[in-house]
């Protein structure tokens, strides 16, 4: 049997686009009992304000979001997605500490992280409790390090299970969640559900480049701005209005794009499209779809889809930038567990297209990639 065959996806559950309306409200809210009138219609200020060391602008746009997580504090960091999974271990971890993760390949950013810090990396099967549970029984954990996105195909756990099964066992080890590709698509991130810090991309909810957010325990957070006091390191005012806006437009075109998934994944499992073998929905590490062809010629699909008007690559993930399909390789930490997908299999972000766009190009990249067509 080709291993392909073997293949099931479990995707996060997504937020209905009635359910994003109603968060994306919630937020609004949240910023009304923050900000002025007159605050909301600005653009923040600059520098390291005496009263909080950073601008003021800022620390009540942190005040908003920890308000809208139900968290006691949240800090906005350098360094995207990335920073803020790096100021959160920062402010939980020493060298050598050992650091309990998913059994899983380690996105590259958070590798670096461990193996700078000689952090001594222990991993579990979290779509086990029970293996999980007999895990903090027998290790030495600082913390615990739980994704919230899927890291391999056959993933399955439920975060809230997992962050259950930590703190039961191990009440006085911190947890950390990497919330990227999963906040604001998802009815709850980590910190909601009972972590001790949420961490995530403001990038990758339209906001500014470079930017994160951490978000829960009020002396972790305090730790966070303490390391984080030089005016250089500062998310300015604007930056965090940036931050603010994308945000409060985020739910509902992430609700719309996952909409657009569904429907796609219906047609293509539906033979609509010569050459596709069938798709599933995962999030690798967004939610996209993974499309299987027939022949193996991804690498030859994905570079005639590029003309036709498909992104070749992403910018943020779901960054202000993207809106044209992405057509892409599947993530290296799925391709880590199953290589032999580099060829069968494409990645599809629909970003901000409808589902016949996809699709037309779609069908006009794997024409044109087949035999006859320039393409042995």
């Amino acid at each position: 049997m080709n291993r392909v065959d073997t293949i099931e996806t479990h995707p996060l559950e997504s937020l209905s686009v009635a359910e994003a309306k109603a968060m994306q409200f919630r937020l609004v809210d949240a910023a009304a009992r923050r900000l002025s009138g007159t605050e909301a219609l600005s653009t923040g200020d600059l520098g390291v304000a005496a009263r909080h060391g950073r601008p003021e602008t800022t620390e009540k746009i942190e005040g908003v979001v920890a308000d809208f997580f139900g968290a006691e504090a949240a800090a906005l960091v350098r360094g995207a997605g990335s920073g803020a999974v790096r100021f959160a271990v920062w402010a939980v971890a020493r060298a050598g500490d050992g650091v309990l993760t998913h059994d899983a390949p380690i996105y590259d950013t958070t590798k670096l992280l461990f193996d700078s810090m000689g952090l001594k990396v222990g991993s579990c099967d979290f779509n086990s409790l029970e293996k999980t549970a007999e895990t903090l029984r027998n290790g030495n954990f600082a913390l615990a390090l739980a994704q919230h996105a899927r890291q391999k195909i056959e993933d399955r756990y439920a975060l809230a299970d997992v962050i259950s099964v930590l703190k039961r066992n191990a009440p006085e080890m911190p947890v950390v969640t990497d919330d990227n590709y999963a906040a604001l698509k998802v009815p709850r991130i980590g910190i909601e559900l009972g972590a001790d810090l949420s961490t995530f991309s403001a990038f990758k909810l339209l906001g500014p480049e470079g930017v994160g957010c951490v978000a829960g325990r009020a002396d972790l957070v305090e730790r966070i701005h303490k390391m984080n006091y030089s005016g250089g390191g500062q998310v300015q005012g604007h930056e965090a209005m940036e931050v603010l806006r994308g945000m409060i437009c985020a739910p509902v075109l992430l609700a719309l794009q996952a909409e657009v998934v569904e429907e796609l994944h219906a047609r293509l499992n539906a033979a609509e499209i010569q050459g596709v073998k069938r798709a599933f929905i995962a999030n690798a590490q967004s939610k996209v779809l993974l499309v299987e062809l027939e022949r193996p010629f991804a690498r030859k699909v994905l570079e005639r889809a590029e003309p036709l008007g498909a992104a070749p690559w992403p910018v943020g993930a779901e960054s202000k930038y993207e809106f044209a399909p992405m057509f892409y390789r599947v993530s290296g930490t799925f391709l880590a567990s199953n290589p032999w997908l580099a060829e069968r299999m494409i990645r599809i972000n629909p970003m901000r297209a409808g589902a016949d766009t996809v699709l037309g190009i779609l069908e006009r990249a794997i024409a044109a990639a087949s035999p006859g067509r320039g393409f042995a």
